[in-house]
């Protein structure tokens, strides 16, 4: 090992998972390749963690943020796995896996086998009321729909009208695809957000034939769930913080420095150094530097030191969400919560764009006899932003208005808690994956610098950290 003097200096900005992992993934591997190297992750806040954010009173385990990640994708399990907390995922409720759509004013269960925006089982599907006969007859032609010509990007919206027709966009694909990635189907990139749709269409042709196929390979696997395929999502016995506490705990003392915002980058070619301003006045001198923060932030931070990647970051949108907590007493609750929890298609014009019964979806986070539900306000889109642009006891009204309509809700809740994600979740628009290239290609220049986040590749936690993960393998790389 080196002397002190040629130990390397890196500095992640955003103490969120990505920014958390980076860290994280570059002691393990600095330590691992001898390379001598100092790692400093900088958070604005008091705390890190992110959209991430468990907490805990009179029996409830309350999640501020996202409550579940995917397992299919490998990466968020493989790091669960090697810090050593597998054994305490969480899985969801396997009496309840359905969930429900409403349809003027009723909540409808989505047929057994149904996945997002197309059936994989006939009968279930054929009795359905969330769809008109015509809409049905119209999902039906996707049987003999030939494939689109042509690579060009579309939308969702444009997929899915194109192939199932409007209805099935309108009354179950918006809602159930808007809930994931807080946007409105017609700007999101097919491409960037569910190419595996595009696949099928590659594959089988019909979307529907696709799903019959996948069921019968699952020796049906789908049958018995409606709308997401919960037996992939896991949480923790404890909550999602789980996660973040535990990477945090894994870095050095001194690497995190919480209420520490940072106001520019420079970098001096001459000295091959990065200069990190904070908000402070004071000044931190690196030789690698990561930005897991929201693309907006990040593209005020570069503005001086590349125009042109600022520029690009600056140009994917965010759209911002709130999530109201609220704890009931079971009898109070005349709906039976046989399910996950329900979306709202936006024809509803509804306040809210969803709610999870998440004393129902996951053991021990209520206490026996109540009931925790979860309710999604905000999203892409006017009316969207003025909702969550409402006080938090005005969004409280409103949720518990809808709430009491829909659920039968009776008294009034033990507690509410709001959490405001302002411009939180990216919208991967058409082109998104063009944009990604060119930003990319532009940080590239930039020696010593990389970035991670949900802006770029992917949204949900798994994606984050292999953000993470990517950024501390090329900063090493230049190291």
């Amino acid at each position: 090992m080196s002397d002190s003097s040629n130990r390397k200096q890196a500095i992640v900005i955003g103490g969120g998972i990505a920014g958390l992992t980076t860290c994280y993934r570059l002691i393990t591997e600095s330590v691992k390749r001898g390379i001598p190297l100092d790692v400093k992750l900088l958070e604005a806040e008091n705390r890190v963690g992110g959209a991430i954010h468990t907490s805990k009173q009179d029996g409830y385990v309350i999640e501020h943020g996202p409550d579940v990640f995917i397992s299919t994708k490998p990466w968020a399990k493989a790091l669960c796995e090697e810090l050593g907390i597998a054994d305490q995922f969480q899985g969801t409720n396997q009496e309840e896996r359905r969930s429900f759509v409403l349809r003027k004013g009723r909540l409808y269960p989505v047929p057994d086998g149904f996945y997002l925006m197309a059936p994989a089982s006939f009968w279930p599907f054929v009795r359905t009321p969330i769809f008109s006969w015509s809409g049905k007859l119209r999902m039906g032609l996707d049987w003999v729909i030939p494939r689109r010509r042509g690579d060009e990007d579309e939308s969702l919206e444009g997929f899915i009208t194109r192939r199932l027709g409007k209805e099935a966009f309108t009354r179950i694909a918006q809602p159930m695809i808007g809930g994931i990635y807080t946007a409105d189907g017609k700007d999101l990139s097919l491409k960037a957000t569910m190419p595996q749709f595009l696949e099928m269409e590659k594959k089988h042709r019909s979307i529907i034939k696709a799903l019959v196929a996948r069921k019968k390979e699952s020796q049906g696997g789908a049958s018995g769930t409606s709308g997401a395929r919960y037996s992939l999502f896991l949480s923790f016995k404890d909550g999602m913080q789980t996660l973040t506490d535990t990477l945090a705990a894994r870095l050095p003392d001194g690497c995190i420095q919480l209420g520490t915002p940072v106001s520019s980058l420079n970098y001096h070619s001459h000295e091959e150094k990065w200069d990190v301003h904070l908000a402070n006045g004071e000044q931190m001198e690196s030789d690698l530097v990561c930005l897991a923060l929201p693309a907006h932030r990040t593209a005020d931070l570069v503005k001086t030191v590349s125009p042109v990647l600022s520029e690009s970051l600056a140009s994917i949108p965010y759209a911002s969400s709130a999530i109201v907590n609220l704890g009931f007493r079971r009898t109070d609750v005349e709906h039976p919560l046989n399910g996950m929890g329900f979306v709202v298609p936006t024809v509803e014009e509804r306040s809210i764009i969803g709610c999870t019964f998440s004393s129902v979806k996951f053991t021990d986070r209520a206490p026996a006899d109540y009931a925790l539900l979860r309710a999604y306000v905000g999203g892409a889109g006017s009316r969207g932003e003025a909702y969550f642009n409402l006080s938090e006891s005005e969004i409280v009204e409103s949720v518990l208005r809808e709430l009491h309509e829909l659920l039968g809700i009776k008294g009034d809740p033990q507690f509410a808690l709001v959490a405001k994600h302002p411009t939180a979740m990216a919208q991967y628009h058409l082109g998104h994956l063009d944009l990604v290239d060119e930003i990319e290609a532009q940080a590239r220049k930039l020696p010593g610098f990389a970035l991670a986040g949900n802006a770029y590749r992917g949204i949900g936690i798994p994606d984050c950290i292999n953000s993470g993960e990517q950024a501390a393998s090329l900063l090493l790389e230049h190291g």
